[in-house]
């Protein structure tokens, strides 16, 4: 049975992380050393006060360009660059010409000769933070496009395990909920298996990918067996928006059957914490009561570890881009 420590991981690396590419599009493909030193260094500052001076990016430009709406993740990015003395815009695309029109290659253009240093992009369309990646001059880190993947999600996520228990490797980790839609459970699916643990899914067959399995993954499609002795449970929110209607029964069904309660927790380690990547929804993913649990709820502390995982991103790609000029 997993012991359940808090914050016992202490790390001091104070040096910026040298990645193996200057953009951060996805966790597949990404080496197990280089997320482990992602997160060491974000350990550095997530134990920083937020008043230390750690402004080593002056002068550093950075765009904020979400297609999708976003609260978490753009007020997170923004706070981590400015906390770093980078200058940020937020570009509001519901103002923009992307809104009249302009194709996304024409956007790509504008925005480059803009010579940002960094564009963060969210978008409802996978792979567009790599086709920016193919005609911009400045580093790319992916937000979040479509059903792909959102890794800094899942970076924070490990950083917030990490952190309560002290470990990944051997872990047994359930994530519950709308497995097909989410790409927040596909970076994490990809960075979990890297780092060692074993990672359960859990969805209504409707809301299972076929072939999960080939991610080195186990799928259930009953979410007592898939959380016993489960060590993290991690649930998801159903994307409606991104659903034909015919997915899931009705919210209470849902909840019945694949929400998380008290007597499904039972099932799970008994120190076994919850986490959800947000926005909740209460009495369908999760019942009020476990989401407000100060003993066993990491959803405050992701947001917490949203900010230094992002400061730990973004000065690495700067650190990488310096040193692949200078070679």
């Amino acid at each position: 049975m997993t012991k359940i420590l808090k914050n016992n991981y202490n790390n001091s690396n104070s040096s910026p992380v040298q990645l193996s590419s200057p953009h951060l599009l996805a966790i597949e493909g990404m080496a197990k050393l280089e997320i482990k030193r992602l997160l060491d260094r974000a350990d550095y500052f997530a134990n920083l006060d937020r008043h230390d001076d750690t402004k080593n990016l002056s002068g550093y430009v950075i765009l904020n360009v979400f297609f999708e709406n976003s609260t978490r993740t753009r007020v997170s990015f923004e706070l981590a660059s400015r906390r770093l003395g980078a200058e940020v815009i937020n570009i509001s695309v519901t103002n923009s010409s992307i809104k009249k029109g302009e194709s996304l290659l024409d956007t790509a253009s504008t925005l480059n000769a803009m010579k940002p240093d960094v564009l963060i992009v969210r978008h409802p369309h996978s792979g567009a933070p790599s086709l920016f990646a193919d005609y911009l001059d400045c580093s790319i880190i992916n937000a979040g496009d479509g059903r792909h993947e959102h890794p800094t999600q899942a970076l924070l996520d490990a950083l917030t395990i990490r952190r309560r228990i002290g470990y990944l490797e051997g872990l047994k980790i359930s994530i519950c909920g709308d497995i097909a839609n989410s790409r927040v459970a596909r970076s994490n699916i990809h960075l979990l298996t890297i780092m060692g643990a074993e990672v359960r899914c859990i969805a209504p067959p409707t809301l299972m990918p076929n072939n999960l399995e080939k991610l080195g993954v186990k799928c259930y499609f009953d979410m007592r067996e898939g959380i016993k002795d489960a060590d993290v449970v991690m649930l998801l929110r159903l994307q409606n928006e991104r659903m034909s209607g015919t997915e899931t029964p009705s919210q209470r069904e849902y909840f019945k059957y694949f929400g998380l309660d008290e007597e499904k927790l039972s099932l799970a380690n008994k120190n076994a914490v919850i986490m959800h990547p947000g926005p909740m929804n209460r009495g369908v993913e999760i019942a009020s009561a476990l989401a407000d649990d100060s003993e066993r709820s990491l959803i405050k502390t992701q947001v917490e570890m949203g900010v230094a995982i992002r400061m730990a991103t973004i000065e690495a790609l700067n650190f990488t881009k310096q040193n692949n000029i200078e070679k």
